[in-house]
């Protein structure tokens, strides 16, 4: 008779699991203890979290997310156990490809914007697993070297949602099969915990040995130190106070230290034994890449901290501050690009992504122009980060409904990252780079309260309307230009020069202003041409030669359709 009492709780907290919102609750608080036994790779946490129901209806059911490899242990209100019941839920926003899902029916319903603390103990172990990868066909060679967050005796590294779920979360099913699927579960998550906050103390047990042990939680790279009653554990207090773009993680290794030789430039380096000179790159990098950052956006306000992988082959990782990348054998150049990324977030920050990390990958982009291999490889550089977000214009394109990926409200990596590094390309070579740096040495996050101050500032230093570019390709999403050549009519001129008139079309449904080139026997003439969504302009251009081809954008306006770019010139 018991046995068939306990199967009924569990059909009738599963029934309603089917209608459960698992997006209800916005988790606005975390206030954890976690343990770490690298020995046995286990994690234990214990703690208080708080939810805030922002669905519009009244929710007695809370859902609770933690990785497939922890256990829940205890789930309290008000100091008293609540039901709860866990079932596997399958999701790649875990490295093991499913989660440890906790139903718990709350003491009373919770009311629209109401909150519920609840007390939490749970644990288990975090190994490296690259499942959700090698389950699409990634090799897993490769998956390995995406997926490196582990505990381990020798290293520990572990990132937050959307890599593992070591700190509780609560979305809907994330699958990397399923088109952007992972990507948009993983971006409502970031958006519904941009403004939470996690206090954190975190320790590990670092045995007999534990002279170099450092046990690192947040932007600021905090050192460790012990505790009475606990003097092998090391421990570190941290915040993420809000989270913003950043994804909690945290690193336990026994880590050598390095700092940059001038102390007025904040770059610390944490790196293993045997990687020395992968250190020392980044800290004799650090004077001329400093220098190069403040002169377009300051002098840095926070430090920035580079932490050595064991993986020669790991993906680097970028949170707040923090930059995880492999040091061993590091490449120069990109020792420099990684740098002035980081170097820009501690001198410049903004509460809006597509302004914070866009200036920081367009800087990067920059610097690739100016002080590495010019132009050319600058546009390849961000040809070769933007691929994803070009795909997925041109569903918006395609679809008759589809409102895209504005960049002024997106979470979505790709075109907050790449996309935004692409219009800030584009307003400099708009406006010139003086107007631009005029703009960003005025803008004020405290001040930007409005999604178009940033608009007021470049029109501000640049003298110009630019309501349009800001209208296609920051408030909305209009998809991309496709421009082509429509017409070119060459006639002599005096001397030996020739006119060319020609036509420009943007088939695409954002407006831009492109460079064109106009090649000929023994040279060639760049100029730009501003064509509308949907729209043509034309132009005139003296040619002191022989016109033969033409050649709209070189690449630094990214086109849904880049193949009928070029086009050749018919004698007069």
């Amino acid at each position: 008779m018991k046995f068939l009492c306990v199967v009924c709780v569990l059909c009738g907290l599963g029934s309603s699991a089917v209608a459960i919102d698992r997006e209800a609750f916005t988790f606005t608080r975390y206030d954890l203890e976690i343990r770490l036994e690298p020995e046995q790779q286990r994690l234990g946490a214990r703690g208080k979290i708080t939810l805030r129901n922002d669905s519009a209806q009244p929710q007695k059911i809370a859902v609770l997310q933690i990785s497939s490899s922890l256990a829940w242990r205890s789930i309290k209100v008000d100091e008293k156990a609540v039901q709860y019941v866990t079932q596997p839920f399958v999701s790649d926003i875990d490295h093991t490809a499913a989660l440890s899902e906790a139903i718990v029916t709350l003491p009373a319903e919770i009311k629209p914007k109401e909150s519920v603390e609840l007390e939490i103990g749970y644990e288990g172990t975090i190994a490296q697993d690259a499942t959700r990868l090698t389950q699409i066909g990634v090799p897993e060679d490769i998956a390995k070297h995406t997926s490196w967050d582990q505990i381990s005796p020798t290293f520990t590294a572990v990132r937050g949602a959307g890599y593992v779920a070591w700190y509780p979360i609560a979305t809907e099913s994330a699958d990397f099969s399923e088109g952007n699927s992972m990507f948009q579960v993983a971006d409502r998550w970031r958006a519904r915990e941009a403004s939470s906050s996690m206090k954190l103390s975190i320790g590990t047990d670092a045995g007999q040995n534990d002279a170099k042990v450092a046990v690192l939680c947040n932007g600021a790279g905090i050192p460790s130190d012990t505790r009475e009653g606990s003097p092998h554990f090391h421990w570190a207090e941290c915040e993420y106070t809000p989270f913003g773009l950043s994804v909690p993680a945290f690193v336990s290794a026994r880590l050598n230290f390095k700092a940059s030789a001038n102390p007025a430039i904040l770059v610390c380096n944490y790196f293993l034994d045997g990687n020395e000179d992968g250190a020392y790159a980044y800290t004799d990098a650090a004077e001329p890449t400093a220098k190069f950052v403040s002169e377009w956006f300051g002098q840095s306000k926070t430090p920035v901290s580079m932490i050595d992988l064991p993986d020669a082959k790991a993906a680097p990782f970028e949170n707040g501050n923090v930059l995880f990348v492999p040091m061993k054998g590091a490449d120069p150049k990109l020792v420099e690009i990684n740098l002035v990324h980081e170097l820009v977030h501690a001198a410049f920050t903004s509460p809006r992504p597509w302004i914070h990390e866009g200036l920081a990958h367009f800087a990067e982009a920059l610097y690739r122009e100016q002080k590495q291999d010019g132009r050319s490889a600058a546009i390849d550089f961000l040809h070769s980060h933007g691929s994803a977000f070009v795909e997925a214009e041109k569903e918006v394109v395609a679809g008759q409904n589809n409102p895209g990926q504005p960049l002024a409200t997106t979470f979505d990596e790709s075109y907050y990252r790449s996309k935004s590094a692409y219009v800030w390309w584009m307003l400099r070579d708009m406006i010139g780079a003086d107007a631009l740096k005029l703009a960003i040495h005025n803008y004020r996050a405290v001040d930007d309260k409005d999604p178009k101050y940033v608009e007021q500032l470049v029109t501000a230093a640049a003298k110009r309307d630019l309501s349009w570019f800001f209208d296609d390709w920051v408030y909305h999403d209009r998809g991309l230009p496709d421009l082509r050549v429509l017409a070119a009519h060459p006639w002599k001129g005096a001397k030996d020069t020739q006119i060319l008139t020609v036509t420009v079309e943007n088939l695409g449904g954002a407006g831009a202003e492109v460079p064109f080139t106009i090649r000929f026997a023994g040279g060639e003439i760049t100029r730009r041409i501003e064509v509308r969504a949907k729209s043509t302009a034309t132009t005139r251009v003296e040619v002191p030669g022989t016109a033969a081809e033409f050649v709209v954008n070189d690449g630094s306006v990214p086109e849904s359709d880049l193949t009928n770019n070029v086009f050749k010139i018919s004698a007069p």
